[in-house]
């Protein structure tokens, strides 16, 4: 659909809108350049207060994938009438804040409309210099790819709105998604990494495709060294399943190649839609071992090695065992 607008012809357009990447980067000076993006969903849990700190670290991410530093974020807020408890909406508020305080940006306002059904999110913006900023079009045959969060998070909870989940795997679930790519984005700037793009509704084939095909190169996965929350295999095999998911392998079907050991609970797994997962950090091999290190310091638990980018040939990406 985008394809259908003028394009942006502006030379301060660092990033826009044509490789589908994560966020805008428009300059402003010589030495910095704002990092635009905006994002917002329905509740995947019934805590406000988890909600909103939820939003909010999967709204700032796309800035932390780009290697930004966000500086403010505008609430954008869709709420009904009646209906719910009064308490609800300002625990979202203030679950939202206190994830902005810690990412280090205040939330400065905002927007609300009425609406049947409850949605928050933040326009967020960032800052970088000019050129320092990473992008899904620059990954390079040779590199390594590397997840910072496990995947599961869709199938978990997708669960936990079936009551088929135990309450200490939604709480495993909320602190994964509540927790912020912030320290696995500053550690990747420190290493030069130059291409990333974080891992939401599109899982991870489906960020891996555009990323593969906006750098013109083809990605190998390999299966078996894919962190996942453990808890959504079960949930597989018993057949809970989101609709999104669903709908991004059927997407996938012309741009992945899967080797034939692959079962279709694991194709369902790498393409399950994340809400607020982690980056995809594509290193040259000579820094890999030095980025998961640092890393692995930084606390970054969920750091896995699981690919490499080769050059283009056939689908844009290859699923191994």
């Amino acid at each position: 659909m985008l394809g259908q607008l003028p394009k942006v012809n502006d030379p301060n357009l660092l990033v826009g809108t044509e490789t589908g990447d994560d966020a805008a980067v428009y300059r402003l000076t010589d030495d910095i350049a704002l990092v635009q993006t905006v994002d917002f969903f329905t509740p995947v849990m019934d805590d406000p207060y988890m909600f909103g700190a939820i939003a909010v670290a999967n709204a700032v991410s796309d800035v932390y994938a780009m290697g930004g530093i966000p500086i403010t974020g505008l609430g954008i807020l869709c709420f009904p009438e009646e209906g719910l408890p009064d308490y609800v909406l300002p625990q979202i508020l203030k679950g939202a804040t206190d994830k902005a305080a810690e990412a280090g940006f205040p939330i400065v306002g905002g927007h609300s409309v009425k609406d049947a059904e409850p949605k928050y999110g933040l326009a967020v913006t960032g800052i970088i210099k000019p050129g320092k900023q990473t992008t899904n079009a620059a990954a390079r045959p040779g590199d390594q790819l590397v997840l910072t969060k496990p995947l599961g998070i869709g199938i978990i909870t997708t669960g936990i709105k079936r009551e088929a989940v135990s309450e200490a795997t939604a709480r495993k679930v909320m602190e994964v998604m509540s927790t912020l790519n912030r320290d696995a984005s500053r550690v990747m700037m420190e290493h030069g990494v130059k291409a990333c793009t974080d891992i939401t509704g599109y899982g991870l084939l489906g960020h891996l495709s555009t990323m593969a095909q906006a750098s013109k190169v083809k990605a190998i996965i390999r299966a078996s060294t894919v962190p996942v929350l453990e808890e959504a295999w079960d949930l597989v095999a018993k057949g809970v399943v989101p609709g999104g998911t669903e709908s991004n392998k059927a997407f996938l079907e012309e741009l992945v190649e899967w080797s034939p050991s692959i079962s279709e609970d694991t194709k369902i797994i790498l393409c399950d839609a994340q809400t607020s997962g982690g980056l995809l950090i594509a290193v040259p091999k000579a820094g890999l071992e030095g980025l998961l290190a640092s890393l692995k310091g930084a606390g970054v638990q969920w750091a896995a090695h699981i690919g490499e980018i080769l050059p283009a040939d056939g689908r844009p990406v290859h699923v191994q065992e």
